[in-house]
């Protein structure tokens, strides 16, 4: 349902010229973003659910880690750009179509898969580089940094500190930066003059802000526990 559902937005927003504009360009990449998110991890726990055989090889455990880190930092990155283009739209429209031009936006989204994936790179080679020595059952229901930093016999605190380091980075910055766009948002919406107008032009933010609680609520999550 996930999957569909991502996908009817994207096959919506492609055969409607109208939805052809940045705000909508991003919107399909990150649906795209949450379909390979979802994806990752899915078929996998339901197999282990459907099935006795529960093992994952030493290659599919980081291929997962990989691309789970590396479409959640993603999807991280591709929510500040995203921000941007609302403070753009709003806080200087006359300028919009020379800011966020189809170039711009294609080099937006370049760059926010470039920091994702860059991002779970490092966590990636840096947790298979341990020697795993204990156990070799995950007590979880996918690989994850948390989980298989138990299973080594090495001291894994540099892990946790490259971890925090690089993924709170990516976190706490893009963070800062959507708070910081929407400052400069409120403060435009609140020198409109008619009520109607202010609510017209914030209600193009409530979607995009909506996604963005929810992310960071989960991201906060994920951060505490590692």
């Amino acid at each position: 349902m996930t999957t569909f559902g991502n996908l009817m937005v994207i096959v919506i927003i492609r055969l409607d010229p109208r939805l052809h504009i940045p705000m909508y360009f991003f919107l399909v990449n990150l649906s795209f973003i949450e379909m390979l998110y979802t994806t990752t991890i899915i078929p996998n726990s339901l197999k282990n659910f459907l099935y006795e055989d529960k093992h994952i090889s030493y290659e599919g455990c980081f291929t997962q880690m990989f691309f789970f880190i590396g479409s959640g930092s993603s999807e991280c990155a591709l929510l500040s750009a995203m921000a941007y283009d609302r403070y753009i739209a709003i806080c200087l429209p006359l300028v919009y179509s020379n800011y966020m031009n189809h170039s711009s936006c294609v080099k937006l989204v370049l760059v926010s898969w470039t920091i994702g994936f860059l991002n779970s790179l490092v966590h990636t080679v840096y947790t298979a580089t341990l020697p795993f020595c204990k156990d070799n059952r995950i007590s979880h229901f996918f690989c994850d940094i948390p989980p298989l930093l138990t299973l080594s016999c090495k001291d894994t605190r540099p892990n946790k500190l490259v971890s925090v380091l690089v993924g709170g980075t990516l976190i706490v910055g893009s963070l800062i930066f959507i708070c910081i766009s929407y400052f400069c948002i409120v403060r435009a919406i609140l020198k409109i003059s008619r009520s109607n107008a202010r609510y017209k032009t914030f209600s193009t933010c409530v979607c995009h802000l909506t996604v963005v609680v929810i992310f960071f609520a989960l991201g906060t999550k994920t951060f505490r526990r590692q």
